[in-house]
């Protein structure tokens, strides 16, 4: 009996996979971009099950899991629908084809550690920095990284291109996934003759990593990522840190002035 895979060597297979490559050979709309949207306990259970990037068959998941079939089946259509499971063909003999099961880019990061006290310790370090260029350097760089990477999933969608206020809409909404309370408002502009959108942080997206003592190396690193996500120039009008209700980012012109 002999039996082919679509994927017979696993290094470039998990390689594929954190670049963001699907088994098929196209590309995760939103590779990095996943929200921390909720997932199911017993969902997570079996996402666990496949962290050591052995492909699982259904009946390997259901001994692994101590359930049904069908319960794993279940599991299975929904980790799939969401992004965080991929699959590949067996095909055995002349017998109909069977499917194994694994963790795509974004199911490795949903079932690895919280990654929270690394990026807090991470940051400290940055912040401590002696030499203050290379520290503006790092900041800058992780902005403008972080940025791309919005830009890059507003771009999948049917209108990549358009007006400030619709990019500013579209990100918006993609933070709003990743449970950053973000809202569009408005403006006038300096001329008054257009209303500029405004983009409303309602809550610091990253608490932990705001130091109580004032430093805005957090704010800036916010306004460069922004700018970089919405292809245009925004700086922080209104900031929590300065009692203001919400941290608010906008644009000095309307795009027509520019």
């Amino acid at each position: 009996m002999s039996t082919s895979l679509s994927t017979t060597d696993p290094i470039p297979k998990m390689t594929s996979l954190l670049n963001g490559t699907k088994l098929d050979g196209t590309h995760s709309a939103e590779p990095a971009m996943l929200g921390p949207s909720s997932v199911r306990s017993v969902d997570r259970e079996l996402l666990l099950c496949l962290r050591s990037g052995e492909p699982k068959t259904i009946g390997e998941l259901t001994e692994m899991l101590g359930v049904t079939a069908t319960a794993v089946r279940q599991r299975v259509e929904r980790l799939l629908e969401t992004g965080l499971i991929d699959r590949e063909k067996v095909v055995a003999g002349r017998g109909r084809p069977t499917f194994r099961y694994l963790l795509t880019v974004a199911g490795y990061r949903r079932a690895g550690a919280d990654t929270t006290e690394l990026a807090e310790a991470m940051w400290q370090e940055i912040l401590n920095l002696p030499d203050g260029e290379v520290r503006e350097g790092l900041v800058s760089a992780i902005a403008k990284r972080m940025g791309r990477q919005y830009a890059m999933a507003m771009k999948t969608g049917e209108t990549p291109d358009g007006p400030l206020a619709m990019r500013m809409q579209q990100l918006s909404a993609m933070l709003q996934r990743r449970e950053i309370p973000a809202v569009v408002s408005s403006s006038h502009s300096r001329s008054g003759e257009a209303d500029l959108p405004v983009l409303d942080i309602e809550a610091c997206p990253y608490p932990s990593l705001t130091d109580a003592s004032g430093d805005r190396t957090m704010c800036r690193l916010e306004e460069k990522m922004l700018s970089e996500a919405l292809g245009k120039q925004v700086h922080l009008s209104s900031c929590r840190l300065d009692g203001d209700a919400c941290c608010q980012f906008s644009s000095n012109e309307s795009e027509s002035e520019t």
